[in-house]
């Protein structure tokens, strides 16, 4: 029997930020055709509050206002409410985030709109107190009684005006990039680097994984040492901050802080399946132990709190618990005294349990100011066996650490942060040689095209116990095409190349605009909103468009398809201004612009050795190359004619173009280096 007074039709949904709101007194509805048919009918405001689960702000409003009779009989009384998790559909996000900018001139989460029974906005907020809440509500609706036409009127500019907003306007420069520019640029944008804790200056500091592999990849490719040390300081303060979870692995979402020393808490899939990738390939660059040690207490943090049973990764994990923010992850002295018996003197001043890791409420958080093997050699200690020791500090705290309240779990899983997942533990497999990530890799591709690829080559942005209910956006497909194409880099399968072409045809039919040579954000099977935005700014997550001109870059490339080819550099040349203006906004589109800016190469591994062999290349950090195997004979124009039964050779080729093939990868990198 149900303890609860109260359920609403977020009941049957799989979102744990939807069901958080099931028993809410407010008649909530998911969105859909039956509470937009219920304001059409019973000529009703929509109320649409948008929001996340690990969001504090919307845990705060619903407390206050959603579990409140009073406000909830006003709501019922005048709205049909409708909860959108943002993370779920982020075409609805997009469209009532942009009204609020429009109305405000800031946005946020939760976020609180209220529109016309045909879904255009006609007032938007973010957080608030529960009687100024009750306040808004009863203007808006009775302003809306009274003023019927000019209301509608209204709804009708905003409308054009979110429409105009979500027109993606072609602007391609006359002259291709040129290397002086790109100089120019980075210049510029290198004015904002903290060159005392990396990252940009000031607080809080996000780290952005998209801006930190363009910087390496540009760094490498002309020889930079000032940028190149600024990556390294970065992900060498990152690693040792209060950012990183010391103990369990993991990155929190940013810090508040300049240092990155204070977190907010949260635990999101998308940055810690970024920052293993980041860390995977500076490690083939930098070659430091730091980077390893994050990679695989990493890799253990995802398998051990992120992955279901099936193999589907989870969304996230709460900044809170028990109601406080971060309480699981930090420690008082008197516990780590206990816990830690006769070696809490040495593993206090490695993690400075003193005035440099005190935060409040007299906890600490761990934080390093400096690395194992640095630490040991200045305190005569022999670096293994102090090594060997954090182990041991991380096992003990972290089985303390299992015994408290965790956080609460997003457990939904989402095709896009799940491919991002799959590249990741395909780079730290090419990085560090551990097939487990290989393996962990293709199971959870396979779960991917098992239960969201449909016959009818529709793929699915959300999963859950068996249920899937949305169509996917466009960056869902990009994404999952870069997680085949890798997969395929690495394992050989040629299967993942199969799968990458079927689902470019199948993003070109459902999202191309050959008006614009972009992607739109929601497919032609998609439901039809006010405004179909087309994603080019790189954020937290690249833009779907820059992943997707990658992958018609390595797709053209591997199936020497020149239209592919051309559509990739068409899409790059409109974004070269922007990222001239706005290197940071734009620095995934910067690193096609390197790519094409710079020699590219195809490395082609052919014969029964290939998969061993590859594995001496790709170890090495290659941002301006292909690497293509076969161990058997194949009808890719790549491989077509060079497979030898009896031996294994490499082909380091530029445009098609191949030098004679060699049989040893340190004869290969002499011709590619040399070359390059």
């Amino acid at each position: 029997m149900d303890d609860h007074p109260h359920t609403n039709a977020l009941i049957n949904e799989t979102s744990p930020y939807l069901l958080q709101h099931a028993h809410n007194p407010v008649n909530w509805y998911p969105w859909g055709e039956a509470a937009l048919e219920k304001a059409v009918r019973e000529d009703k405001l929509i109320l649409i509050s948008i929001g996340y689960s690990s969001c504090h702000w919307c845990h705060v409003m619903e407390h206050e206002s959603f579990e409140d009779s009073l406000v909830a009989q006003l709501m019922n009384e005048h709205f049909v409410s409708i909860k959108v998790d943002r993370e779920e559909r982020p075409d609805i996000d997009h469209i009532y985030m942009t009204a609020v900018q429009m109305l405000n001139q800031q946005g946020g989460w939760p976020l609180n709109c209220i529109a016309l029974p045909d879904g255009k906005p006609i007032w938007g907020g973010t957080y608030f107190p529960k009687e100024q809440w009750m306040e808004v509500l009863n203007q808006v609706q009775q302003y809306y009684r009274k003023n019927p036409d000019m209301t509608r009127q209204y709804a009708a500019d905003l409308a054009e005006g979110i429409r105009q907003n979500s027109i993606f306007k072609a602007e391609t420069l006359a002259q291709t990039a040129t290397h002086e520019e790109i100089h120019k640029t980075v210049n510029l944008w290198s004015n904002q680097f903290d060159h005392e804790y990396g990252g940009q200056k000031g607080s809080p500091k996000f780290p952005i994984p998209v801006n930190l592999e363009f910087l390496l990849h540009y760094g490498y490719q002309y020889g930079n040492q000032e940028i190149l040390n600024h990556v390294d300081l970065t992900l060498t303060s990152m690693a040792r901050g209060g950012i990183y979870d010391q103990v369990g692995g993991g990155f929190a979402r940013y810090s508040v802080d300049p240092i990155w020393k204070v977190p907010h808490f949260e635990k999101m899939l998308y940055d810690n399946a970024q920052l293993i990738k980041l860390y995977s390939r500076a490690y083939q660059l930098f070659g430091k132990d730091t980077y390893a040690q994050v990679i695989r207490q990493s890799i253990e943090f995802i398998q051990r709190e992120m992955l279901s049973i099936e193999g589907a990764f989870f969304s996230a994990l709460d900044a809170d618990s028990e109601g406080e923010e971060g309480k699981y992850y930090v420690w008082n002295k008197d516990e780590l005294e206990d816990l830690l018996a006769g070696d809490f003197e040495l593993f206090s001043e490695f993690y400075n349990i003193n005035a440099t890791g005190l935060w409040e409420h007299n906890r600490y958080i761990l934080y390093r100011t400096s690395d194992p093997e640095t630490f040991a050699v200045e305190r005569g200690l022999d670096a293994q066996w102090f090594k060997e020791k954090i182990k041991q500090w991380n096992e003990i705290l972290l089985s303390a650490r299992s015994e408290r309240v965790p956080p609460g779990l997003d457990d939904k899983s989402l095709t896009s942060w799940g491919s991002m997942m799959i590249s990741a533990l395909v780079q730290a497999y090419d990085a560090l040689g551990d097939p487990q990530y290989l393996d962990l890799a293709i199971a959870s591709a396979r779960l991917i095209r098992e239960k969201l690829w449909s016959e009818a080559h529709v793929l699915y942005r959300n999963y859950k116990e068996g249920h899937r209910s949305i169509p996917a956006f466009h960056i869902d497909y990009a994404l999952y095409i870069e997680a085949c194409l890798d997969l395929y880099s690495s394992s050989l399968y040629p299967e993942w190349l199969d799968l990458a072409a079927e689902l470019t045809e199948a993003t070109m039919e459902q999202f191309y605009d050959p008006g614009t040579d972009m992607f739109n954000y929601n497919g032609r099977n998609s439901e039809i909103l006010i405004a179909n935005n087309v994603e080019t700014q790189d954020n937290v997550i690249p833009s779907s468009n820059s992943v997707m001109a990658h992958n018609l870059f390595r797709l053209g490339h591997l199936l020497v398809k020149r239209e592919y080819l051309d559509l990739s550099d068409s899409m790059m040349k409109q974004m070269q201004g922007r990222f001239d203006q706005y290197p940071q906004g734009f620095s995934n589109w910067g690193r096609l612009i390197l790519m094409n800016l710079n020699p590219f190469y195809e490395i082609v591994v052919v014969g029964p050795s290939a998969r061993s062999m590859m594995g001496l290349l790709t170890v090495e950090y290659l941002p301006h190359a292909l690497v293509a195997g076969s161990t058997s004979a194949s009808t890719l124009p790549l491989f077509q004619n060079r497979f030898d039964s009896e031996n294994t050779r490499i082909f380091v080729c530029r445009d098609n173009v191949c030098q004679l093939p060699v049989e040893n990868p340190e004869e290969a990198k002499r011709i590619f280096h040399i070359q390059f």
